[in-house]
């Protein structure tokens, strides 16, 4: 079910919207409220190592449990996209990454507890220093350093970040682990 689907009363007056569910935008009779449902904002990043290794984490809960995710989450209030991917990896594995350089953004939508959440998420690339120590914490099963060029796009959690993952195949330096070739040099 899509959110606005969910709204059966403006939360503006509270008169009961005729059919009994908004549309999108929301639009009330009673009050002229008129509400847009947007995405909502997620971030996440590859963590390259000097050998060409990403750090994945394997989710411990759902949507999609068990299923390889590159560190990343939702975007709080007030927070820049590079903010919000620091401090989610710190959350999630321990450590936050310091340069970031933007790979790509992708639509996704995130099914939870009956609501399908429309999102956009913003991906990045990191550079590990060598000296990170990734731990399972909140939200993560596992941690593993994976060749990126060769993970199955089927274990991946969500659509986006399969298409973020072909999108640095294409665009990363084979030279140099964890850089971006621009983007009018991409590969095929």
């Amino acid at each position: 079910m899509k959110a606005h689907q969910r709204f059966r009363h403006c939360p503006s007056c509270g008169e009961a919207f005729p059919g009994g569910a908004a549309a999108d935008p929301l639009r009330c009779g009673a009050c002229g409220f008129v509400y847009y449902f947007g995405p909502t904002c997620a971030t996440a990043a590859l963590l390259i190592d000097a050998a060409g290794r990403a750090l994945f984490i394997r989710r411990a809960k759902a949507p999609a449990e068990g299923q390889l995710g590159m560190p990343g989450g939702f975007i709080g209030e007030g927070e820049t996209a590079e903010e919000a991917v620091r401090r989610e990896f710190v959350e999630e594995v321990g450590f936050a990454p310091e340069e970031l350089d933007f790979l790509c953004s992708y639509p996704n939508s995130y099914d939870y507890k009956g609501v399908t959440y429309p999102v956009l998420d913003f991906f990045f690339v990191a550079r590990a220093r060598g000296d990170e120590e990734p731990q399972a914490l909140d939200g993560v099963a596992s941690v593993h350093w994976l060749d990126p060029l060769a993970v199955d796009p089927a274990e991946i959690a969500f659509p986006s970040m399969v298409q973020a993952l072909e999108c640095y195949r294409r665009r990363r330096d084979p030279a140099r682990p964890g850089f971006l070739l621009p983007e009018g040099a991409m590969r095929d």
